[in-house]
């Protein structure tokens, strides 16, 4: 039946986009940050400057 073409076109269309923008979605929220345990030691340089 051609005259329900644009309709399957259209479902199509509309299913597609949903299943890209879940994917997005999941990829999106499904990252972690690795979690750094160590404290960050700074060093003091002491320069003894002789002119």
């Amino acid at each position: 039946m051609p005259q329900m073409m644009p309709l399957y076109w259209l479902t199509l269309m509309f299913f597609f986009i949903l299943v890209f923008f879940m994917f997005n979605n999941i990829n999106y929220f499904n990252f972690f940050y690795k979690i750094k345990m160590t404290k960050n030691q700074t060093t003091k340089l002491n320069y003894n400057w002789k002119w």
